[in-house]
Formats: C-alpha cells, sequence, structure tokens
C-alpha cells in the first residue's frame, strides 16, 4: 500500500484527490460507489499495476479528500464525468480503460455515453445500464411508486434528514451496516425506526479488517455524507439533463461483473433486463456478463483475485 501514490489534481473547478500506481501507456480509471472511496480499489490498484497498467483511483467529488461542492444540483453526472474528462486531460491521458462499481457503474456508464471517444474499453460491476427512455416518469417517483418511500433512496432526498441519523451513530457502525449488508431485497429504513433499526451485519465480514473500516470511518468522519447522499438527491436531475440522450446506445465494448446476492439484482426487472435481451440492445457490444456465485454487492473487495482475473482478461484484449 506504501507504493500508492497520493496527489491532488485541479479539474473541473474542483481538487480531486487521486491515488495511483503504475506507469506505462494502458492506463485504468476505476470509479467508486456509495459508501466507499479510492480505497475500495486497493487490491486492483496493487495486482494490475504489477501486470503492467498504470492504475488511477480518485475519490469522487463530495468523498475523502476531494473537495465536496455545496448543493445536491452540483452532482448530476455530467458533473462527476466532468471532473473526471480533467482529470484524464490533466494527467496527459487521452483514453483510458475504465472500471465502475455501484455509483461509479452509473458514472462510467454515463461516461461511456457522453465520452466514449475517451474509453478503450468498460467493465462494470453491479449496477447495469438504465437507458433514457421517452417516460415522463421520474426515476425517484418511479421508485417511490414502486418501493414505497421507505426504499433506501426515499430516503436519502430529503436534505440534512439521514446526516442528522447517521451523526447520532459511531461512523463505523454507519458504514459496516452498508458494507455488511446481504439481505437481496431493496434495503428501506422505515422512519418509525430510523437507520439504528437498520440490520447490523452478525460480524465482521472477511474480506474487510477493522483497519479497512478504521480508514473508512475517519475518511467519512472528516467529509461527512452530505456529498456522498448528494449523488442520490440529483438523480432526477441527470434524468431530465439526459433528455438528448433518450434512446442513445453504449458504443464501447463492455463486460459486467455482478455478484449473485448482489441487492441490485432484485431491483424490480433487473434480472430480466440482464437475461432477456435489454441489456444487450442497449450496450451492443457488450462482450460478457459474470454472475459471481455466493458473492454480494461489495464485489471487488470481496472477491478480489478473482475480480482482477476478470477485468485482467477483458482489457487484455484490447
Amino acid at each position: 500500500m506504501e507504493k500508492i501514490e497520493h496527489t491532488t489534481i485541479s479539474t473541473n473547478g474542483i481538487n480531486m484527490h487521486v491515488a495511483s500506481i503504475g506507469a506505462g501507456p494502458r492506463a485504468i480509471l476505476f470509479v467508486h460507489g456509495f459508501p466507499e472511496l479510492w480505497y475500495t480499489w486497493r487490491h486492483q490498484l496493487l495486482s494490475l499495476s504489477s501486470l503492467g497498467y498504470r492504475c488511477i483511483a480518485p475519490d469522487l467529488r463530495g468523498y475523502g479528500d476531494t473537495d465536496s461542492p455545496g448543493p445536491a444540483a452540483h452532482y448530476t453526472s455530467f458533473h462527476v464525468v466532468g471532473d473526471l474528462v480533467g482529470l484524464l486531460d490533466g494527467l496527459g491521458i487521452q483514453q483510458v480503460f475504465l472500471v465502475g462499481h455501484d455509483w461509479g457503474a452509473i458514472i462510467s456508464w454515463h461516461f461511456c455515453l457522453l465520452r466514449p471517444d475517451r474509453v478503450r474499453a468498460l467493465v462494470n460491476t453491479s449496477v447495469p445500464f438504465s437507458p433514457k427512455t421517452s417516460s415522463k416518469v421520474s426515476p425517484m417517483t418511479g421508485a417511490r411508486a414502486v418501493l414505497g418511500d421507505d426504499f433506501y433512496m426515499c430516503r436519502f432526498q430529503e436534505a440534512g434528514e439521514m446526516e442528522a441519523e447517521f451523526a447520532g451513530m459511531d461512523t463505523g457502525k454507519v458504514l459496516m451496516k452498508f458494507l455488511g449488508y446481504r439481505d437481496p431485497k431493496p434495503p428501506c429504513i422505515p422512519k418509525e425506526t430510523g437507520f439504528v433499526g437498520f440490520p447490523d451485519p452478525p460480524t465482521l465480514p472477511s474480506w474487510l479488517s477493522q483497519e479497512d473500516v478504521d480508514y473508512y470511518a475517519a475518511k467519512f468522519d472528516e467529509s461527512g455524507f452530505t456529498g456522498p447522499l448528494n449523488y442520490y438527491r440529483s438523480i432526477d436531475l441527470t434524468w431530465e439533463m439526459m433528455g438528448p440522450w433518450t434512446g442513445a446506445k453504449v458504443m464501447v465494448p463492455a463486460k459486467f461483473i455482478v455478484g449473485e446476492l448482489d441487492l441490485t439484482l432484485k431491483f424490480p426487472g433487473a434480472e430480466a433486463y440482464i437475461n432477456n435481451g435489454g441489456f444487450k440492445k442497449d450496450v451492443p457490444l457488450l462482450e460478457d456478463i459474470v454472475v459471481l456465485k455466493g458473492v454480494g454487492h461489495f464485489l471487488n473487495e470481496e472477491k478480489p483475485e478473482e475480480v482482477t482475473k476478470q477485468i485482467h482478461d477483458f482489457f487484455n484484449q484490447f
């Protein structure tokens, strides 16, 4: 870990913290999700740099040591893709291999949609592509109708509400509730019980050490949860701004990896979309869908060697 370098890059009006290791023309940009940091890619940074890649993993805006611009309207996919394009420009990199997880997967799909010229190939994990359609029902309106007001994304919408609940708890315990979540059903946070009632993992997962939890907790104690939650609060705004890309397809060579126990597979319509041709229709260059047996949402940490191999095998073709 001490070989990983840490720098700050000015991009798109913010200062972005970047972890990197390795050298050469074959660069991989890793994009993390919630509640994560560059640190979620620590295993892949070390292993893939040893295979000859230049590996780059930023803290996204609002996370860790990267700046946290104020309002939720500054956290759309357009803002974050702009940050990443500016990061590549600052590093002098014209094209990258792209890897995303969770929110990082959403950002990576949109990166490929908006700037396919900057991406050689994509490995995305956990969250499949969600195309902009002609529907007049916004994503959060649809989520409330199908999953109810207690669905976690709905509970995250009100500014300050979940931050106040998290502030009343130990940050490490807050993060463990998310990182240790294994129930494949869409998670809910009833207002009557609050986040305190969200299930605790029975034990620390074998793939996560107390040192890992402490690192995450220290960074979230410093930067807070408002930035990360603002990604959820900008979902409908991103959807509105995606209007010109209605019906657009992702035209980048891609591979998708998901854990068999990932909660995203149980979102309404997800498995049918992945398995019945919809996914391939919207991502025509999707070459492979890999389901890791017995694996949950945080697959890049839970099965680092297997995920690294899947990434390397795919990018090695290009």
